[in-house]
This record gives structure tokens, sequence and C-alpha cells, in this order.
């Protein structure tokens, strides 16, 4: 196992040591490295030896001295250095089950990686993991974790991923918890499977570990065209969605009083649905996850009030266009109306369907490149939130940015949020 290097840093130690981008980390004081995690405990020490290996497979030894918490300067390529963990459950709601085939590989990659989960929030299903792996958390104490629950009963959670372990989850959570790790936890809510008093459980089960347990996020099922030979699965009504709605706000409600926050969240598609007030940003607690849509629009919605109460004024430009979900074009289209008319501009948001993966994924961040392009025909002043391209700049399409750029015939911006689109709409 080796970690590829992908820059070294300016006037660092590792620049300083000679050692260039592209060549390998093979070991640290003659230990192999499985993860960046690993590495961070190895290098600790104000003497280390470092093993390198050059792009002609020669390796040479390196010795630096250090201060106890002086860093080296390296970056590299991937976060783990022996491969990461992938998922062998085959959930009935899985959506890279539901993906068209032919895109590139990594929209492919169902990772179930403990050591991802503490370094970028990805969820984790504890089905994949081995016990010298929960020994590692243990011992170097990564915490907080984000866990894949879906459901606490066992035979649910066995149904739900096809997995006849699956059920095991409490007493692995238990371990972790008493073990001082902290987590937050995710379900996927099903119709049918996990909703009603099983995701009642599941609420009860968890809320009993807080605060231990941080958060408990229940967002939708996701279903996309392209389910053939797939597990019959259907989305949520609006009275359905509305029952969830009301039974989480009670469960809200209770936590607020018990434990001053209210542990148990929402995905916003829950609220539009069944066409339901928002809650307050207060009631998401400074939004832990954030990262998992939960409570976006809310941060979106009140960041523009803000900045948008502060502009007076509008240089009249090309007037400009955002795509967006139809999901989130309902409450975002108001916003930009009070604007235009404080304004006098007439900037406008388009709700994209989204032909790819089908109508019935409305959300802004699984927009791809050619269905943008087709519902901004004629527009010579194109806004692209920037949640809709990788850190590659890459559609999901795999339409690139620069491609997306010559296809457009006008002006083409990103706004990473909403205080930066606020900021391009006054120009």
């Amino acid at each position: 196992m080796q970690g590829i290097i992908s820059a070294v840093r300016r006037n660092s130690l590792a620049e300083n040591a000679g050692i260039k981008a592209g060549e390998k980390l093979c070991a640290v004081n003659g230990v192999s490295v499985h993860d960046i995690i690993e590495l961070s405990y190895l290098v600790a020490d104000e003497q280390i030896v470092l093993t390198i290996e050059d792009s002609e497979c020669r390796q040479r030894q390196i010795v630096i001295e250090k201060y106890t918490d002086e860093e080296l300067g390296l970056e590299f390529e991937a976060a783990v250095f022996d491969g990461v963990t992938t998922c062998y459950n085959n959930c009935v709601f899985c959506f890279v089950d539901q993906m068209i085939p032919g895109m590139r590989e990594s929209l492919y990659v169902r990772d179930d990686d403990y050591r991802l989960s503490f370094l970028y929030g990805n969820f984790i299903t504890l089905t994949n993991m081995k016990e010298e792996d929960f020994e590692q958390i243990i011992k170097t104490h990564m915490s907080p974790l984000y866990i894949s629950v879906h459901a606490t009963r066992p035979e649910v959670r066995c149904q739900m991923m096809n997995n006849r372990f699956a059920g095991e989850l409490m007493s692995k959570i238990n371990r972790l918890v008493e073990a001082g790790i902290s987590i937050h936890t995710q379900i996927v809510c099903c119709p049918g499977y996990n909703d009603g008093e099983v995701l009642e459980q599941t609420y009860r089960d968890l809320e009993a570990l807080a605060p231990m347990v941080e958060t408990m996020a229940v967002v939708p099922v996701g279903i996309t065209k392209h389910r053939e030979h797939l597990t019959p699965m259907r989305l949520f009504s609006k009275p359905e969605a509305a029952a969830i709605v009301d039974k989480v706000t009670v469960w809200q409600q209770e936590c607020r009083e018990k434990f001053g926050k209210s542990f148990v969240y929402l995905g916003d598609e829950f609220y539009l649905l069944a066409e339901k007030q928002l809650p307050d940003a207060s009631w998401y607690d400074g939004f832990p996850q954030i990262e998992n849509g939960i409570g976006l629009s809310r941060s979106f919605i009140d960041e523009w009030q803000q900045i948008a109460a502060k502009t007076d004024v509008c240089n009249h430009s090309v007037d400009a266009v955002i795509p967006v979900g139809t999901s989130a074009y309902k409450i975002l289209q108001p916003l930009l109306d009070n604007f235009n008319n404080k304004t006098g501009s007439k900037h406008s948001f388009i709700p994209v369907n989204n032909e790819f993966f089908g109508e019935t994924i409305n959300v802004t961040g699984l927009l791809v490149g050619k269905d943008i392009l087709n519902a901004a025909q004629g527009m010579k002043r194109i806004i692209l939130p920037a949640v809709v391209l990788n850190q590659d700049n890459l559609f999901l399409d795999d339409m690139s940015f620069d491609d997306f750029k010559k296809a457009f015939d006008g002006k083409v911006e990103r706004a990473v949020n909403a205080r930066e689109l606020v900021m391009l709409l006054s120009r």
C-alpha cells in the first residue's frame, strides 16, 4: 500500500527534503501506512524516517527532524492508501443501482469506509467492517461517525438491505457509543418499509442513546427512471408526507424540551411535498447535517433575505436565469420576485425537468448539463448553482464546465451560496 503524493507545499519540510509530487509514500519508521489518519499518528514524533518511492520504483530513506505538531507539507491523491472499502449490501433503495450505465466509474462506487465517514461525513452501514476496524475506530477515537441506520428493527433492516447480518446494528452502535464515539444517523425512508411504527421505533431507539447519538436525519427515498429489474418502490404521497412532518414535529418538540435541541430532522423534500412551511433556522440547531441536504432550503432562504435586504440597486446588466430543481423553484421564485421589484431587474429561476434521471428526481443537486442547456435555450446569461458540478467541474452526465460554456450562447457564471448569487444578480 502506498500513498501517491499529489502536491508538496512550498517551503515545507517535505519540499526541503526533496520529495516531489508523483512520488509515493511507502512507510513511516518502517511501518506501512493505510491512510492519512494513521499517517497523522505515525509522523507525530520529532524525528521520523520516510520511505519514498520515485517514478522509477526506486526507494530511498529520508530522515526528517521536526517539531511534534509540525506538518510535513504533503498532499495525497486519496485519503486512503489501501483501497476504499465498498458496500456489499443490496439495498432496495440504492441510488447507485439506479444510475444509467456507461458513466464515469466514480459514480458507481458504493463506498462504505469508516475512514471516509470520519473524514468527510460519508454515511456507512457498519455491515462491511471487520473486528479490527472497530478496534481501530475506538483506539484512535474516530468521532463522530455517520451511520446509515434506516431501521433499528432487525428484520426490517435485513429486508431493506438484503443482508441477513444487517440486523446486528444496535449492538454495534452501542459498542461505539460506550467507547465514547458520537454518531450522526440517517434514515432513507421508504413507503411501506420503514415508515409508520417502524420509524417511530427507530426514533425511540436512537433518542434513547442521545447525546452520544447526536442527530437523526430522515430523508425520502429517491427514485429514478432507471429501475428496471429492481425491487418495486414508490414515492410518498402528499398526505403521507404531511403525516410524517406532523409526527416528526411532535418528536422535535419532545427533544427540545428534553435535550434543548430538535435531535431529529427531516429532508426538505418532505416539507415541499406536503406543502408545509419549513421550520425556523433555530430548529435546525446549527445545521449539523446540511451536507446531507437537511435544512438546505432554510439556510439559503435566510441568507438570501439577509443579503437582499441590504441591496437596493442593480447595475441592470443582462438579466440572468438560475436553473433549479422543480421542487426548489416553488419556494425560491417568490424571493427573486421581491428582489426584482426592489431593484427593477428581471432575473428568474427556471425549473428544470430532470430528463436524465426522470422527473421524479426534482432536486437541484442532481441536475445535469444537457437538461440545463435545454431549459435555458435562448437565454443570454446563466448563473449555475455550484452544487451541480463536482470538484472536477463535471456535471453528473459527464459534461464538463468548459463544454457547457462552449455550448451555451451567452455568459456563464457560478454561485456557491445565496450571498454569491445576490452579488452576481446585483452586477
